[in-house]
């Protein structure tokens, strides 16, 4: 058992708790057990805190209850006022009615005791026409026999005004002690994203209670440290002050992954959604018909590309692709950061790679044969992966329709997929040093490009993907990571 310090009171905790968590805390820490010395805090100082978290509740619910009970007195004070007028007026109203009924009735008076008069006149001529007079002013009488009904209603003398405080009656039944909302729920399935934009929606189950949304997001860096970034506010970016259960996010980095938090506040305090894991899509690009051979063909929309030999291309420039049976074109974007995915229908062609370069690699000869480019390779019925001139064959299905790519440039990371069937077929391990552009070369046939995709979710867990590469009997490149 303890005691509270002498004359602690339950003014003097709500004064104290006026001062802020960190004197409260220290004042705590004093707390003296019965019979004892001063200790660090225990279950005892917890103990203490409770009491004094207690007092201040209780205060200021007594606070509250105060202000309701002012309230109240206020707006009987002001209704009383408007039932007296009421009463006022509805009585002065029928007083004046009454003194007009009077009057009516003394006219009356009047009038009967003349006609009674006239009943006594024995001048025939001099009968008739005080006869006629008489039956004017009774004429007039009856006109005027309205003002002797009174226009009050004695049964419901306020007809106009009605005391129902039924609603009332029920929000003070559901008077309760305000609580922090319940935490709110991301509906990923409504997300959406672009390549630099996403725009987050939730779910809230007691939405008239908060006050307003907090939205916090940061880049996703792997599920191992999730839980101490989660616990670190320093990396995360805050949207405050969020009115509606939904915002758009820009200038997001392309490709990449990130993690957001809703949190739900009043005027008790906050709680946060679930984590979630959100991507924005990869950067789009278009063929560069700047840059495509003089051979080759590239559609109105520039996304596809097809050997035509009979193509009137001006002549050869500097920036175009210039092999010799082989035809190249690239995409019109390099890429410095992110992590981007697109994909390419191969279709019916025999003959092609694809993959990236730098800018200086050389443009008339077959990409891959060189130091600055790395491709997925096919040759008739072989499938290889090309680097500096050095191949590694890859088993994949001959009827392969579309190549996946995908380019994590901050991981230093170039990898190929069989998407229809969520196959892992390759992975460069590139130490990138210079921007990249996406690069496609054909012998025969078409390709067609599929930029600004969403990397497919099968690539989010590499340890289910298996690599389908085996090396060739020659030395391979160190650039290439070995199968597994």
């Amino acid at each position: 058992m303890w005691d509270l310090p002498e004359g602690l009171t339950s003014q003097f905790l709500c004064q104290l708790m006026e001062r802020g968590p960190l004197r409260s805390l220290v004042f705590i820490q004093r707390a003296v057990p019965r019979g004892g010395t001063p200790a660090a805090p225990t279950r005892h100082a917890f103990a203490f805190s409770a009491q004094v978290n207690t007092a201040m509740h209780e205060a200021k619910l007594m606070e509250e209850c105060d202000e309701l009970m002012e309230i109240i007195r206020q707006r009987k004070q002001v209704i009383a006022v408007k039932i007296k007028e009421t009463k006022v007026m509805k009585l002065r109203k029928l007083a004046q009615q009454v003194a007009n009924c009077r009057q009516c009735l003394e006219r009356s008076t009047v009038l009967i005791n003349q006609a009674e008069h006239i009943l006594k006149e024995n001048d025939h001529a001099r009968f008739l026409q005080t006869a006629r007079n008489v039956a004017e002013r009774v004429a007039m009488a009856t006109a005027s026999s309205q003002v002797l009904i009174p226009d009050i209603n004695f049964n419901d003398a306020f007809e106009n005004f009605a005391l129902d405080f039924s609603r009332e009656k029920k929000l003070l039944e559901g008077l309760d002690y305000l609580t922090a909302p319940n935490p709110p729920s991301v509906r990923e399935e409504l997300c959406t994203a672009s390549h630099d934009t996403i725009t987050v929606h939730w779910i809230s189950e007691d939405e008239f209670s908060v006050s307003s949304y907090e939205l916090q997001y940061t880049i996703f860096t792997g599920q191992a440290n999730f839980i101490s970034l989660y616990n670190s506010m320093d990396s995360w970016m805050i949207v405050p002050n969020i009115k509606q259960n939904h915002y758009t996010v820009h200038g997001l980095q392309s490709g990449t992954r990130y993690i957001f938090l809703v949190k739900a506040i009043n005027q008790a305090g906050s709680r946060n959604s679930e984590p979630a894991r959100l991507k924005t899509n990869s950067q789009p690009f278009k063929l560069d018909p700047k840059m495509a051979h003089k051979k080759l063909k590239i559609s109105n929309d520039g996304l596809q590309m097809e050997k035509d030999e009979s193509s009137l291309k001006k002549s050869h420039t500097p920036e175009r692709f210039s092999g010799t049976g082989c035809y190249g074109a690239a995409g019109n974007v390099f890429i410095d950061s992110g992590c981007h995915y697109w994909e390419v229908v191969v279709g019916s062609s025999t003959w092609y790679a694809i993959g990236v370069a730098y800018k200086s690699a050389p443009k008339n000869e077959w990409i891959g044969k060189n130091s600055s480019s790395w491709v997925f390779s096919r040759c008739n019925n072989n499938f290889v992966v090309r680097h500096n001139n050095k191949e590694m064959l890859v088993e994949v299905h001959p009827q392969m329709k579309r190549l996946g790519v995908l380019l994590d440039y901050d991981n230093n990371a170039l990898s190929f997929y069989d998407p229809a069937n969520s196959l892992h077929l390759h992975t460069f391990e590139v130490s990138f040093i210079l921007p990249v552009c996406p690069t496609f070369t054909i012998w025969n046939k078409s390709l067609m490009i599929l930029s600004g995709l969403p990397a497919p979710d099968f690539i989010d867990y590499p340890e289910q993907q298996e690599c389908n590469c085996r090396p060739q009997e020659s030395p391979y490149v160190s650039g290439m990571k070995a199968c597994h």
